[in-house]
């Protein structure tokens, strides 16, 4: 079963469509709602469905005691990948999670972000950090450390799962390396989402949880309703 799309994520089809309008000058609206049908219907799971969904996969993820971070460097997941026309991953996940978007060619120079961390409104792509769901670190630890290099660079420029978001860059250094068990979204009504995307992480990359991580996730997916 496919991994749920965060709800901070915009569709598919509306990154298609960015794509193609990257001229100079350009001003894209997008956001949330722009995943929207006209209906208001949606061909997505419910969220009784999607709660299910991340409470069978918790269920099934590995526990195991995490692992030394002896050997690990940034460097071993290489990052922001090329994505075409002078953009990168990072130019991706602006375009993708802004609204009121400017480009320049083909790079974010305007718009707006919401940051599901801590609620804040972000006027600018220089207040963005693109956040690993999963930290690099925290991945090290839990498998990567095994994988190759075009293993881990792919978890670092991974746009199909909910593994990469615009947050603010105060959140993301206060989220560092640590898992749920030791820091959570400061917008607590972010746990339920934070909750189901970071098991659909570890649930894709087959990485493994520690017993405290997966009691977090359980408190957290209690926040869904």
């Amino acid at each position: 079963m496919p991994p749920h799309t965060p709800r901070w994520t915009v569709a598919l089809l509306t990154a298609a469509a960015l794509s193609l309008s990257a001229c100079e000058g350009v001003s894209i609206a997008v956001g949330p709602s722009a995943s929207s049908s006209s209906s208001g219907s949606s061909t997505g799971p419910s969220s009784g469905e999607a709660l299910g969904d991340a409470k069978t996969q918790l269920d099934k993820l590995v526990v195991a005691k995490a692992g030394s971070m002896k050997g690990y460097s940034r460097e071993k997941f290489p990052h922001w990948r090329g994505t075409g026309s002078n953009c990168d991953v990072r130019d991706s996940v602006l375009k993708r999670d802004g609204t009121k978007v400017k480009l320049s060619g083909c790079n974010v120079v305007a718009g707006t972000w919401k940051s599901i961390y801590d609620g804040k409104t972000l006027n600018s792509p220089t207040l963005v950090d693109i956040d690993h769901m999963v930290p690099l670190a925290n991945a090290w630890r839990s498998g990567a450390a095994s994988w190759t290099t075009d293993q881990r660079e792919n978890f670092a420029n991974d746009l199909d799962d909910p593994q990469l978001v615009a947050v603010s860059a105060s959140s993301n250094r206060s989220k560092g390396d640590q898992d749920p068990s030791t820091w959570k979204p400061t917008d607590s009504s972010a746990w339920c989402e934070y909750a189901r995307d970071w098991i659909a992480v570890k649930t894709h990359w087959k990485l493994t949880v520690t017993t405290a991580e997966k009691s977090a996730l359980a408190d957290m997916l209690e926040k869904c309703s």
